[in-house]
């Protein structure tokens, strides 16, 4: 089972996924920016990030895993922990590469550290778009220079006649740069705004179809008493084995349940698991007469 995949359906509808015992995936929302130094627009996104603290099971992962399988909400969850197992093994040597959200490794001091896949945006809204860049707009600015012409001084009408047209020159060609300027100004302001408009129009009529939609989730919370007392079928050091026992006990009709590792890194399956030790034992009892003697009670709080 990749459970990588699975991750990945779940991150773009839900702000966190919890991979019991193991950690959880958190995103955080984004808004658009704008680089004003080189013009480009980065559409809104989700962050996301790996929070090794969260290992409580909320249901949610195991939940889609059986609804998307048509599989049992147990089996999905032994399904799960056998991944984790798996994951912690692997991660002792070498990454833990997950498609499409990112890389998993241990550090000097033997924390888990995560390196996410930026190229994926896991914001439905943002469906679509991605980064552009537009053209920078140059402002240019004119100088203008004044000509004083020199005149005979004993020349009285030519020199008013040609001030008068010098100032006119001046204050036409003065008045020509602003309006250039400003042109060049409200040019710059139409193309930014006009970009930043489409860029708002196509996150509101952004539409898809997904061809296999994401079923709908329902979760139904029980209290149940813990089921301290397991009559264990056998203890498995490859996973592939302690998954093939679980699926033969399944088939067989026990309800049957992965323990975990134990301390010597063993993986312990059970037929079924009890709150009550007197059913435990009685069921204990029937497998040894009707199975195996191999068949042991574990007390585990």
């Amino acid at each position: 089972m990749n459970l990588a995949n699975y991750i990945k359906d779940l991150l773009y509808r839900y702000d966190c996924v919890i991979i019991p015992d193991f950690g959880g995936f958190v995103t955080k929302r984004i808004a658009t920016k704008i680089n004003e130094n080189t013009y480009q627009f980065f559409p809104p996104t989700k962050q996301l990030s790996f929070n090794r603290n969260l290992k409580n099971n909320d249901g949610l992962l195991a939940n889609y895993i059986a609804s998307v399988e048509n599989i049992s909400f147990e089996k999905a969850s032994n399904a799960i922990a056998l991944s984790v197992i798996k994951w912690q093994n692997e991660i002792q040597t070498k990454s833990i590469i997950l498609d499409s959200i990112g890389v998993l490794s241990l550090n000097e001091n033997s924390q888990i550290i995560f390196d996410p896949n930026t190229s994926v945006n896991f914001l439905i809204e943002s469906f679509g778009l991605s980064t552009f860049e537009t053209s920078t707009v140059h402002r240019y600015q004119s100088e203008v220079k004044k000509f004083v012409p020199e005149v005979a001084k004993n020349d009285k009408k030519v020199i008013p006649i040609f001030i008068k047209y010098a100032a006119t020159a001046a204050i036409l060609l003065t008045l020509g740069a602003a309006i250039y300027s400003n042109y060049q100004e409200n040019t710059q302001k139409e193309f930014l705004a006009k970009q930043q408009k489409n860029l708002e129009k196509k996150i509101q009529t952004a539409m898809f179809v997904i061809s296999n939609p994401l079923p709908t989730i329902e979760l139904t919370v029980a209290k149940e008493l813990e089921k301290n007392f397991h009559v264990v079928a056998g203890a498995f050091q490859n996973p592939d084995n302690a998954n093939r026992k679980f699926d033969q006990l399944i088939k067989e009709g026990h309800a049957a349940k992965i323990l975990g590792t134990n301390k010597w890194g063993l993986i312990q399956v059970a037929y079924a698991s009890f709150s009550d030790k007197n059913d435990a034992i009685n069921y204990l009892y029937k497998i040894q007469n009707t199975a195996t003697q191999d068949a042991w009670l574990l007390i585990k709080k």
